[in-house]
């Protein structure tokens, strides 16, 4: 793996030299867009807006409007707006993971110490650890401003991008009109849930779709045409919610329609 941010990380006046590494990778299909004519690849070009000819990656600056006119703006601009952030992230408090909502978890990364940091790099994972706690910090990663989570995860230290608060839409913005339901069918639902309840296991949930689309690739690859059934969602015949209730804990497989 690359690293894609190199810095440290301080907690007090401990500091720890790391590199930081995506920690995830995603198990959809790769697609390419053809030319519906000839299956020739589309491709797409940096051009010019006014003479529409194509632009070199090394010729391309930034800008940002201000006032009807662009002020242009290279690296060290960008590190001049923080450069205690740029290769740091300092630890401002620590927390319990499970006061932060999971609307708020975006990218996980994983840390890793660099030779002269590795026993300090322990010292934090343990204490973790041992406290059940988690650090909340900040950095700058790609000119933006990050808010992050540092906590404890399979031996190494893994490092959690968190969503501002004002990025996450105001959930009085959807409204609804449900009738508040019956305490006979919350208890009911209550005794669903337990039944339906079983430890986390990552390992036991599986791209499926990619694997069958994959499936379906190689069969055209060879001429075969692969049987196709449209889903028919069928509907439960009663609209009684303790009789739909009462029908799911009689079938612990059973799914919501």
């Amino acid at each position: 793996m690359k690293a894609i941010w190199t810095g440290s990380i301080g907690f007090g006046l401990v500091n720890i030299p790391v590199k930081l590494f995506s920690a995830v990778e995603s198990s959809k299909l790769d697609f390419d867009m053809l030319d519906k004519k000839d299956q020739s690849n589309i491709r797409f070009k940096r051009v010019n807006e006014k003479t529409g000819k194509e632009v070199l990656w090394e010729n391309i600056i930034k800008g940002y409007m201000l006032d009807d006119k662009y002020i242009l703006l290279d690296d060290k601009d960008f590190e001049k707006a923080s450069p205690e952030k740029t290769s740091h992230v300092e630890i401002l408090q620590f927390v319990k993971e499970t006061e932060i909502d999971s609307v708020y978890f975006e990218s996980p990364y994983f840390l890793k110490p660099e030779k002269s940091g590795t026993r300090a790099y322990q010292l934090l994972m343990e204490a973790l650890q041992k406290t059940g706690k988690a650090g909340l910090g900040s950095f700058v990663m790609r000119e933006r401003e990050h808010v992050c989570l540092i906590k404890p995860y399979d031996g190494i230290l893994v490092l959690n991008r968190l969503r501002y608060a004002e990025e996450v839409r105001d959930p009085a913005e959807i409204k609804t009109t449900a009738a508040k339901p019956k305490p006979a069918e919350i208890k009911m639902a209550i005794s669903l849930i337990d039944q339906l309840t079983e430890p986390y296991d990552p390992s036991v949930f599986k791209d499926l779709y990619s694997d069958k689309l994959l499936k379906i690739i190689k069969a055209k690859a060879k001429g075969k045409s692969v049987p196709y059934k449209p889903m028919k969602v069928v509907h439960s015949k009663t609209t009684d919610l303790m009789d739909q209730l009462k029908a799911s804990l009689g079938s612990k497989k059973k799914k919501a329609s």
